[in-house]
């Protein structure tokens, strides 16, 4: 009888744990990041199916394909997630104006960060966050950067109404050369609406302007974005996106795909 009772206990208090949980929020999809962090004792493991990007500019075109891009959030507070990504597959096929083509295929860097929420840690009403980050130079180029590089983002996500929210991005960089040695400041805004159509159903539309001081160019960049998240379980979200350059310096355009599990 005593064991029986203990048994229930456990059952009733996982259970009523589980239901505490805060609706689940992944970091994908998109090109900024939410506000949200993690339930503390749980992971969400984040990961890009595929994604490929077109850059065609003065007779040459590059094709990069990323595979096993991926991300675990681990809830270590109330407010706070341990972030660890890494990039398990890339390939990238050039072709110049001769016609000459080029294949590379590595592994991508790792990054570690660290979420920290200010105000509303499940991304409900008014919310910001801030991310420290820093990128390992465990992969080769031209899918790793060859060389450590770091940074910040700081997020908000502003209601507008119950399906309506406005979410802006900012971000500062100590960014990898393009060479492979050394660093140089980057940084960009991201604004854009998201809408909750159902549910299950979530849907973001994005601008991003990015300016990189690479000391071998200097570019300003802009692109546009449409994702969208279904979530068919309370844990469990399968995504897909896409982006679009608005100006001859961006890649043409990325599609991508992916799935999102917490645990």
């Amino acid at each position: 009888m005593f064991r029986s009772s203990v048994l229930l206990a456990l059952l009733c208090g996982a259970s009523a744990a589980h239901a505490e949980l805060r609706d689940y929020c992944p970091d994908r999809p998109g090109i900024g990041a939410p506000t949200c962090t993690i339930d503390p004792g749980h992971v969400s493991f984040e990961v890009g199916i595929a994604d490929w990007t077109l850059d065609k500019a003065a007779g040459e075109r590059t094709d990069t394909v990323l595979a096993a891009d991926l991300l675990a959030r681990i809830g270590i507070g109330a407010a706070t997630e341990l972030q660890i990504g890494w990039t398990g597959y890339g390939r990238e096929r050039d072709r110049d104006v001769s016609g000459a083509v080029g294949i590379a295929h590595h592994i991508g860097d790792a990054t570690i960060g660290l979420r920290q929420n200010l105000q509303n840690p499940d991304g409900s009403g008014l919310s910001f966050a801030v991310t420290p980050f820093v990128s390992l130079p465990i992969g080769r180029q031209p899918i790793g950067d060859g060389t450590w590089s770091g940074g910040m983002t700081g997020s908000a996500s502003v209601p507008l109404n119950d399906v309506f929210a406005l979410t802006l991005t900012s971000e500062v960089d100590a960014a990898a050369n393009e060479s492979g040695h050394g660093r140089h400041l980057a940084y960009s805004s991201v604004e854009g609406i998201s809408a909750k159509l159902s549910k299950a159903l979530t849907m973001a539309i994005e601008y991003q302007a990015l300016r990189d001081r690479d000391p071998g160019r200097h570019a300003t960049m802009q692109l546009a974005g449409l994702s969208m998240g279904w979530q068919p379980k309370g844990d469990l979200q399968i995504d897909l996106g896409a982006n679009v350059g608005l100006d001859h310096r961006t890649p043409d355009v990325e599609v991508y795909f992916g799935v999102s599990r917490r645990f």
